[in-house]
């Protein structure tokens, strides 16, 4: 499988980073193709342009600004997200990422009659989002409802997709977290890697 790993963190020696890393090479030792896109590294602008957003119902719409980077997922079979949530959400560059490149034409495709989006990355045979939080579990899922979650569950994958295996990692509490628990989290990475086929 082609998995296509998107590290969203500013910070070269962050656990993001260290995620990102272990989850290659758990991918790779398994056989399969990894393209490392490093939001950062990459200097990728995630402002929605002018003329992007002027175009947005074009047909066929503008990706000439993205074109490596959709022709780098449209290659892909699985889309891996390794990224921080900062106040209950995505960083803002991977926000940005969702909005220049899961554009029309490239995720889904605008229902003639209107009203509902037609998906088109049908390609994607998995999503799976390894994450980190500052706070705990239960602040995240009980008090607000888990938003990254079920805006990766519910919205994206669902719309751009269909019968996708979705899957979300999350080491929570991150500020706290001991050097064993993060080697567990990493170790729960591999495993959970090692099983794709």
């Amino acid at each position: 499988m082609r998995i296509l790993l998107v590290l969203a963190h500013p910070l070269e020696d962050s656990f993001a980073a260290a995620v990102a890393h272990t989850a290659r090479e758990a991918l790779e030792a398994s056989g399969h193709v990894v393209d490392l896109l490093d939001l950062y590294a990459e200097n990728f602008d995630p402002r929605l342009s002018k003329a992007e957003r002027g175009g947005y119902f074009d047909q066929p719409y503008d990706t000439s600004a993205v074109a490596d980077i959709v022709a780098r997922l449209n290659a892909a079979d699985g889309l891996i997200l390794v990224f921080p949530q900062w106040w209950f959400n995505f960083p803002a560059i991977l926000k940005g990422f969702f909005d220049r490149i899961f554009a029309p034409g490239v995720a889904f495709s605008h229902d003639a009659a209107g009203g509902r989006i037609v998906p088109q990355l049908t390609h994607i045979r998995l999503l799976y989002a390894l994450t980190t939080t500052g706070s705990p579990w239960w602040l995240v899922r009980l008090y607000m409802g888990d938003p990254v979650r079920r805006l990766l569950k519910r919205g994206i994958a669902a719309f751009c997709s269909k019968r996708l295996n979705f899957k979300m990692l999350s080491l929570h509490d991150m500020d706290r977290a001991t050097d064993a628990k993060r080697r567990a989290h990493l170790d729960r990475v591999r495993k959970l890697l090692s099983a794709i086929r």
